[in-house]
């Protein structure tokens, strides 16, 4: 059984910057795309950042393009979501998942982030 487990949520000022993680099980980051996915209160989720095992450009959501920054261990079947220039905008509960839309078959329990002054 797949699993994936996210971490590295909390508490930041406007412009600072967090850094998650998600640790993924039963599943080879050199056949499975995973994605990172948000959600704030009362929104839809909605895709942020999806890296693909041809390890070709990655995608971002046009709102966090310059940002944000998706990277891989594959030798700890890890992803991580590197959060610069962090907005209020930004706070939701972030999610990562086995592939790049919605449709997804796995999913993490997500992790708060709260941008806040």
């Amino acid at each position: 059984q797949a699993q994936l487990v996210e971490s590295g949520g909390g508490l930041v000022q406007p412009g600072g910057s967090l850094t998650l993680s998600c640790v993924v099980s039963g599943l080879s980051l050199d056949y499975y795309a995973i994605g990172w996915f948000r959600q704030a209160p009362g929104k839809e989720r909605e895709g942020v950042s999806c890296v693909r095992p041809s390890d070709d450009i990655p995608y971002y959501k046009d709102s966090v393009k310059g940002r944000f920054a998706i990277s891989r261990d594959k030798d700890k079947n890890t992803v991580f979501l590197q959060m610069n220039s962090l907005k209020a905008e930004d706070g939701a509960i972030y999610y990562c998942a086995s592939g790049c839309t919605t449709l997804a078959d796995f999913w993490g329990q997500g992790t708060r982030v709260t941008v806040s002054s």
